[in-house]
């Protein structure tokens, strides 16, 4: 009589069922290790691009820091001028004491 044909028995049936979790447990151990290592590395994406962003930000605040440095040099020196300036004006404006 052919294999094929054969009626299964419950011990036949058993150890399908036995192989069949085998494979389901396989298949979710990969699902688990593929859902680690996705999540590793979108972890170390952001990492990289919180950086990045970082690293800009520090730029762009010591850029500000220079130029609001020599707008106040600017500033000091305008003052300066704007002084002397009125200091000539006083002494052009005011009449001679007799």
């Amino acid at each position: 009589m052919d294999e094929q044909n054969t009626p299964a028995t419950k011990g036949d049936i058993a150890a399908a069922e036995v192989r069949l979790d085998e494979k389901i447990e396989q298949l979710r151990s990969e699902m688990n290790h593929g859902y680690r290592d996705l999540a590793e590395r979108l972890d170390d994406g952001i990492t990289r691009m919180l950086n990045a962003f970082y690293t800009v930000a520090e730029t762009h605040g010591k850029r500000l820091g220079e130029h609001d440095a020599g707008e106040a040099a600017i500033r000091s020196r305008l003052h300066t001028v704007e002084s002397r300036l009125l200091e000539l004006e006083k002494r052009i404006n005011t009449p001679p004491a007799a």
